[in-house]
C-alpha cells in the first residue's frame, strides 16, 4: 500500500515543499530511503523504527520504500522524521490516509517517540501557508514560534503516539497560542547617551528619518561603531511583515526563541570578511 504526506525542507531562509511517499510491499524486511537524502535523513530509519515500537505502534516487517520528492533536491537534517513515521503509519493502515490531505508535518523523533523541535519553524509555517495547507503539525516546542504566522492553524504535538491519536480523530487539534504583541524591551543602546558628536548624530537622525544609506569614515577609536550600534534605537519598530522576515532568519539559525523581533537587527561584520562570508555562503549557507 502507498501513502504520502507533505513536509517542508529549509532552503536558505525559505522552505520548499517535499512529498514523503512510503510504499509497503511483501518481501524481505528492509527499509530504504531514496530521494537524495543526507546521512541524517538516512539515519531516520532507525529513529522511526524505535519510535514506533516504543509508542506501542506496529513497525511492519515488510519491504518498505520511502521516497522524498522532488528527488533532485538534497534533503538534510532530522525534520523529516515525523513525516516518514506518519506516512508509514498510513501505508500500513494504522491511521486513515484520507486524513493527511490537509496536513503538513515537520519534526524530529527521539527513540522514545517524543518529538524534538527543529529549526526554521517560521519558514516552515510560511511555506505551508503559501502551499495552501490548512494545518501544520510541529513539535510542541515549535508551536509558539510557528503560530506567529497568520492564516494557518498550527498544532503542537508532544509525541508520536498522540500524533497517531490526532489523525485517528481521538484528540482535538491543539489550540495555537496567541501571537505576542511587539514591544521594545528598553534594553537597547540609546543615542541619548552619546555626548558630543553633534554632526554624526545629526547624520544618524537624517538617515533614520528618511531611510537613507549612511557611510561613516574615520580612524579607529573615534566612535563609528559606537554610533552605528545606537542607530536601531531611533528607527521605527518593524511592521508585522518585517518582523516576520527578521524572525524567520533568526528561526532558521535557531535563535528566534518563539517571539517576534521587536527591533531592527544590527550586524557588524569585520572589514576583512570575504564576499561569500558576508552573504552567508559556503557548503552550509546561513
Amino acid at each position: 500500500m502507498l501513502a504520502s504526506v507533505a513536509t517542508f525542507a529549509i532552503e536558505g531562509v525559505d522552505s520548499v515543499e517535499v512529498t514523503v511517499e512510503v510504499d509497503v510491499r511483501r518481501g524481505l524486511p528492509a527499509f530504504t530511503v531514496v530521494g537524495l537524502p543526507d546521512a541524517a535523513v538516512r539515519e531516520a530509519r532507525e529513529r522511526v523504527r524505535a519510535a514506533l515500537l516504543n509508542s506501542q505502534l506496529d513497525f511492519p516487517l515488510k519491504r518498505l520504500t520511502a521516497n522524498l520528492a522532488p528527488a533532485d533536491l538534497r534533503k538534510s537534517g532530522p525534520s523529516f522524521d515525523l513525516a516518514l513515521a506518519v506516512a508509514l503509519l498510513a501505508a500500513s493502515s494504522q491511521v486513515p490516509a484520507t486524513s493527511l490531505g490537509s496536513y503538513a508535518v515537520c519534526g524530529e523523533l527521539s527513540l522514545s517517540g517524543a518529538l524534538r523541535p527543529v529549526p526554521g519553524a517560521i519558514a516552515l509555517a510560511l511555506g505551508a501557508r503559501s502551499a495552501g495547507f490548512e494545518r501544520l503539525i510541529v513539535p510542541v516546542e515549535n508551536a509558539p514560534e510557528a503560530a506567529l504566522v497568520e492564516g494557518i492553524e498550527v498544532c503542537g504535538v508532544p509525541s508520536l503516539a498522540l500524533m497517531a491519536d490526532l489523525l485517528r480523530g481521538r484528540l482535538p487539534p491543539a489550540r495555537p497560542p496567541p501571537a505576542p504583541v511587539l514591544r521594545r524591551d528598553g534594553g537597547g543602546l540609546d543615542l541619548g547617551d552619546v555626548r558630543g558628536q553633534a554632526d554624526a548624530r545629526r547624520a544618524l537622525e537624517i538617515a533614520a528619518t528618511g531611510g537613507h544609506h549612511l557611510l561613516m569614515v574615520g580612524p579607529p577609536g573615534v566612535g563609528k561603531t559606537m554610533l552605528a550600534r545606537r542607530l536601531p534605537g531611533i528607527l521605527p519598530p518593524p511592521t508585522i511583515e518585517e518582523a516576520l522576515e527578521i524572525t524567520r532568519v533568526h528561526s532558521v539559525a535557531g535563535l528566534a526563541g518563539g517571539r517576534l523581533a521587536a527591533e531592527r537587527p544590527f550586524r557588524a561584520p569585520h572589514h576583512t570578511i570575504s564576499p561569500s562570508g558576508l552573504v552567508g555562503g559556503g557548503p552550509g549557507p546561513r
